[in-house]
């Protein structure tokens, strides 16, 4: 009789698996999320949060979660492929009927619930420790333009998991064009200053010598991820509880520009596994 061979769902899986085993068992991950919650808690403690509110909270992380939430979502892909390849597991392909495709989005699925956790779990715990320990207008459920809630932070965290869902995204197809560790290390130090800095830069220039309009800026903000994130939660949050001040982003564009390095970010990786 014939072997049976794996279902391709069933390869999938066990990608996702593995790479859950992986994060689980690394303990660098664990270091760096232990590190970005001490930032997330004590700047809410020394800030205030505690007792200001939700809102006011959102906006003292907004600034140092700009740059911790790219460090952490490198770290956690810019070696995922590259580790593939060195242990030559990435073999696999010439013995299983398991696409490119399918070991990347298995391995961006594996690394993004770790990476998603890491992010969400000290977002939450100063949300709870606002609910808690709050003032009593921290109580308070918005139903009107002025008031606090917690349905604001919740924009504020599942926006901020998005954010460094899609620098994990650019992360793993980093690890997937490269051939060894330095040369990984590197080219990510290369998309950090671009994705924290360069993109920003661009778009100033841009406005300086007239080549974007005032009316463009809602919508050039999409072509960098830092700029939409920003702009999502300024937008979303900020000046929806506080009613007042122009649009500062414009949402849609702002997600289909994430969207858009996503998807694009997955597609160079599938491509650099097949080569």
């Amino acid at each position: 009789m014939q072997a049976r061979t794996p279902g391709t769902a069933h390869l999938l899986w066990t990608i996702v698996g593995r790479e859950l085993r992986t994060v689980s068992r690394t303990r660098t991950f664990y270091l760096l999320a232990a590190a970005l919650a001490a930032v997330v808690l004590g700047i809410t403690w020394i800030g205030g949060g505690y007792t200001a509110g939700y809102l006011p909270t959102a906006v003292d992380l907004l600034t140092p979660l700009e740059l911790l939430v790219p460090i952490v979502a490198v770290a956690f892909g810019y070696r995922a492929i590259l580790a593939d390849e060195q242990r030559g597991e990435l073999d696999v392909l010439e013995t299983y009927p398991v696409s490119p495709r399918e070991i990347v989005l298995g391995v961006y699925a594996g690394r993004a619930v770790g990476l998603a956790a890491a992010i969400a779990l000290p977002l939450a715990v100063a949300a709870v420790a606002i609910a808690l320990t709050g003032d009593d207008t921290v109580a308070i459920y918005a139903t009107h333009a002025g008031a606090d809630s917690p349905v604001l932070f919740a924009r504020f965290l599942v926006l901020t998991v998005l954010f460094g869902l899609v620098v994990l995204a650019v992360a793993i197809a980093i690890s997937s064009l490269v051939s060894a560790t330095r040369s990984a290390l590197g080219l990510s130090v290369v998309a950090l200053v671009a994705l924290l800095v360069g993109f920003d830069l661009a778009i100033v220039y841009g406005l300086a010598e007239g080549i974007l309009g005032d009316a463009d800026l809602l919508y050039s903000l999409a072509i960098s991820p830092l700029s939409a994130y920003r702009g999502l939660v300024l937008e979303t949050t900020v000046v929806v509880a506080t009613g007042t001040g122009p649009q500062v982003a414009s949402p849609l564009a702002s997600l289909a520009g994430l969207a858009a390095w996503t998807v694009g970010s997955l597609a160079v990786a599938i491509w650099g596994v097949r080569r």
